[in-house]
């Protein structure tokens, strides 16, 4: 073996065995490391409410003030999916003894080309493995919003929110909340106002509406 190739050998064991090497190619690492070293500078409330998920939940900047007497953490993060957040299950959902966890995840898993099924099945696999860890929790799913810039996945989207509505009808202590029907004009379309530039992530008056939708499944100490 030639010395070049010896070294690369060498490089791949190094790789493999070392978990700070591993841990920076998964994608969103560095956000998780980020909420780590918040969590060590400011310590989090104890057995809060949990939300998890992608950029909606990431830029929802009012979030944790205004639900400050409840408490939660938001721990929203990237535009990740639902792969991804159970992926990070521990670091972002168990390690904190939540009392009730908020999920919004599965729009980017669609935009990135999973089926409606194919979202269903991966938000199962996140569920069952809160379940196993947070048997008595309870766990609220917010539906997948219809956002304007991405209304060629709209099938998709509403075949996903069916199969996840219908799942957790059978499940105890679990919930579909309806977000995106109060998001919709009258000819059944995204409203726009809603929506920054982008025309993907909301403007304060798209959170708002959130808000009212949410707030009633939330549970105080």
């Amino acid at each position: 073996m030639s010395r070049s190739h010896l070294f690369f050998a060498l490089l791949l064991t190094l790789m493999a065995s070392t978990p700070g090497i591993q841990a920076q190619e998964k994608p969103f690492w560095n956000e998780i490391q980020n909420f780590q070293r918040l969590d060590s500078i400011a310590q989090p409330p104890t057995h809060a409410i949990v939300f998890v998920g992608s950029s909606s939940i990431r830029m929802w900047d009012t979030l944790e003030a205004q639900y400050k007497s409840y408490p939660v953490i938001n721990r929203g993060f990237g535009g990740s999916d639902l792969v991804q957040a159970n992926a990070y299950i521990n670091e972002l959902v168990i390690k904190y003894y939540p009392r009730q966890v908020v999920i919004y995840s599965g729009e980017n898993d669609i935009a990135a080309g999973a089926s409606g099924e194919e979202t269903y099945k991966r938000f199962v696999t996140f569920y069952n493995n809160l379940r196993q860890h947070l048997p008595k929790v309870p766990i609220e799913y917010v539906s997948i919003k219809m956002s304007p810039s991405r209304m060629k996945y709209v099938k998709e989207v509403i075949l996903a929110n069916e199969l996840i509505s219908k799942h957790l009808k059978n499940e105890k202590n679990s919930h579909f909340i309806e977000v995106n029907a109060p998001m919709l004009n009258k000819q059944g379309q995204p409203r726009p106002e809603l929506f920054k530039e982008d025309m993907l992530h909301m403007k304060p008056e798209g959170y708002a509406i959130w808000t009212k939708q949410i707030t009633p499944y939330l549970k105080k100490k």
